[in-house]
């Protein structure tokens, strides 16, 4: 039997962006230390996507980065888009393998409520499977 079509597509791509971007935290929730760990690249499935019952998955990933300043927070937002749809297709690890890569809504300024760091971010759509 075939194994599932979902993986963990949180631990997939966080441990793909840690090594990409040493200069940032990559982590999947935030927690109050949020303003002594900045840069940080938060990545996070919501709910939506799709799954064919056989093998191939469709996740909805949001990823917001949080830095000091807005031009810092736009500048890693567009870093991150392009490893994102650029670098992502195709890339495997002994769980996973990603498939197609697009964009849902682009990288943009999002509000948060501590003016201390600013946050950008974007919506995107992955397919995946496992690795058999």
């Amino acid at each position: 039997m075939s194994p599932p079509a979902l993986v963990d597509i949180e631990l997939e791509l966080i441990a793909r962006a840690t090594p990409r971007f040493p200069e940032a935290v990559v982590r999947d929730e935030t927690d109050n230390d949020l303003l002594d760990e900045l840069p940080t690249i938060q990545i996070q499935q919501i709910p939506g996507g799709s799954e064919d019952g056989v093998r191939l998955a469709r996740f909805i990933v949001d990823i917001d980065v949080y830095a000091a300043s807005r031009a810092e927070a736009i500048d890693l937002g567009r870093a991150v888009h392009d490893w994102a749809t650029r670098e992502l297709r195709g890339n495997a690890s002994e769980r996973a393998q990603i498939g197609r890569v697009g964009t849902l809504s682009l990288p943009a300024p999002r509000p948060y409520e501590n003016t201390g760091l600013r946050r950008v971010g974007a919506t995107y759509e992955i397919y995946c499977h496992p690795v058999s």
